[in-house]
């Protein structure tokens, strides 16, 4: 391929571009803000904006997820933590907030030995439920066989299944892998499965029957991923495979669309308008969120892979806090660093370049430009 460049005499490795390397070019046409849909639909629910919080406890509590549905989001609540493994976990994570140094990782690692209850997956759910809006957990695949009964029992509109990496083929010599395509057919919700970093692993989740797929590898902040694995996909390159191998299974399918969502290395707005750009169809966030006043990490953010009981790959991060959660999404913005106002700066940058909606905006022009900061 003539974007691979020689490592060594052994070794050819194909040339990926992160959001820091590709910008997006201007056209011959502009258009008002006002006048721009940021507008988006996966199966029969609707929302204004196209962001879905990830589910970590630094950033969706039950109230978070009800507040961002309230917002025109999709909040998701990781099932597999501290909402559903104390009844009141305000003091754990209060205590996560305020661990220093070396010692953060190990009582992470404690707090979140404490089994998962059944009942309060239910009572979490229900409660979002009882505020009227899309209601959505995750799993992670190795949980997902055990849950989703109770997960489905409680009501979910979308089911999401997260891990660093999902594949449609997993292979075990002790276990019993879980069969996507048998347990996608056979649930009567939409599903969203990922992580996914390549055309090829992007194409065999759509065939899984999946709504949506989401797309990056150990791009997230609070990540170690690539120091701890040697593992990394830069997310312009891999968001754009995955828009491919949509279209692909487009055509391949008779007309099943299936969603790609940017999941990872979405920190900051200009970030989350080139994942649109490069032809993501909504973005998941993270980091961005855990910024908000409401968010429960307290200006601290961590994933899953920062307290795993045998090899941690993630680590709890400062984020700060930036502003109230309609704030960050819509504005006013008070600097000028692309923390704030998210919404407002993905409907300039398309009004900007001349695109009224979100599919639109997907054909933009994108020049490779490595950022170069003062």
């Amino acid at each position: 391929m003539s974007n691979e460049i020689e490592i060594g005499r052994g070794k050819r490795g194909r040339r990926a571009y992160s959001f820091d390397d590709v910008a997006i070019v201007p056209s011959r046409r502009t258009r008002d803000p006002q006048n721009v849909s940021l507008r988006w639909q996966i199966d029969a629910f609707e929302f204004s904006i196209p962001v879905i919080a990830a589910p970590m406890d630094s950033v969706m509590s039950p109230a978070t997820a009800i507040s961002l549905g309230q917002h025109g989001g999709l909040g998701v609540l990781d099932l597999e933590g501290l909402w559903t493994r104390y009844e009141d976990p305000t003091a754990q994570l209060e205590e996560i907030a305020a661990l220093t140094g070396e010692d953060a990782t190990r009582r992470m690692q404690q707090i979140y030995a404490e089994p998962i209850k059944e009942e309060l997956i239910t009572a979490r759910l229900k409660e979002i439920r009882a505020a009227g809006v899309t209601v959505a957990g995750a799993l992670s695949p190795q949980r997902t066989q055990e849950f989703y009964g109770t997960v489905l029992k409680a009501g979910v509109d979308l089911f999401v299944i997260r891990g660093t990496t999902v594949s449609a083929e997993h292979v075990s010599a002790n276990d019993e892998p879980l069969n996507l395509k048998k347990f996608i057919y056979e649930l009567d919700v939409p599903v969203i499965v990922g992580g996914a970093s390549t055309y090829q692993a992007s194409l065999h989740l759509m065939r899984t029957g999946a709504a949506g797929v989401l797309v990056g590898f150990g791009g997230g902040a609070a990540q170690t991923t690539r120091t701890s694995l040697g593992i990394h996909a830069p997310m312009a390159t891999a968001v754009a495979d995955a828009a491919a191998a949509r279209r692909d299974y487009l055509d391949e399918s008779g007309g099943r669309y299936v969603h790609v969502i940017a999941d990872g290395g979405l920190g900051r707005s200009g970030d989350m308008v080139k994942a649109i750009a490069c032809g993501a169809d909504a973005i998941m966030v993270g980091a961005a969120l855990a910024r908000a006043e409401e968010a429960p990490g307290a200006g601290y953010h961590w994933g899953s892979e920062a307290h795993h009981p045998e090899l941690p790959r993630g680590e709890r991060v400062h984020v700060g806090t930036v502003g109230t959660l309609e704030e960050i999404l819509s504005g006013p913005a008070t600097t000028a660093d692309g923390t704030t106002n998210l919404m407002g700066a993905l409907r300039r940058s398309m009004a900007t370049t001349g695109y009224s909606d979100l599919k639109e905006f997907q054909r933009v022009d994108i020049v490779v430009s490595p950022y170069q900061p003062h």
